[in-house]
C-alpha cells in the first residue's frame, strides 16, 4: 500500500469524510465546544522528486477578513503559512510521504494547523462556516 493511500485509510477511520477525488480529499474535524473545521488533503506525487501531502484548512472569505492580521497571526506559528485560495483565506502546510509515521508526522501537524485555522476563524469572523 502506498502512503498516500495510508493517509486516505487513516483519515477515513477518524474523520467525517465530505469530498474524495483522485489526489484529493475534504473532511471535517471536531475542535470541540461545538466548533469543527474543514480541511483538505492535496497529494502531490512528484513535486521537486519526492512524494508530498499539502493540509490546509480555511480561516474565512478573503474579502470578509482583515488579510494582514491574518498574516500577522499566522507569522508567529511554526506549522502553516496563510495564503489564499480561489477568494478563500486558509493555513497550509506540506510534509513529504516519505517513511511517513501517521500519527507522530501526519496527526500532529494536521491537528495543529486544524487548532489554529479554527482559532483564527473564530478571532476573524466570529463564525463557524468552514
Amino acid at each position: 500500500m502506498s502512503i498516500w493511500a495510508g493517509v486516505i485509510n487513516f483519515v477515513r477511520a477518524r474523520y467525517e469524510v465530505l469530498e474524495e477525488r483522485d489526489g484529493w480529499l475534504r473532511f471535517r474535524v471536531d475542535t470541540g465546544d461545538g466548533r469543527g473545521q474543514q480541511v483538505s488533503l492535496h497529494h502531490l506525487p512528484d513535486h521537486d522528486g519526492a512524494e508530498w501531502v499539502e493540509i490546509s484548512s480555511p480561516v474565512g472569505w478573503a474579502d470578509k477578513i482583515d488579510l494582514r492580521r491574518l498574516l500577522e497571526l499566522a507569522g508567529g506559528d511554526s506549522v502553516g503559512g496563510a495564503a489564499v485560495v480561489d477568494g478563500v483565506a486558509l493555513l497550509k502546510h506540506t510534509i513529504p510521504l516519505v517513511d511517513l509515521n501517521l500519527v507522530n508526522e501526519f496527526e500532529h501537524p494536521l491537528k495543529s494547523l486544524v487548532t489554529r485555522a479554527d482559532t483564527l476563524e473564530h478571532e476573524l469572523t466570529k463564525a463557524d462556516e468552514f
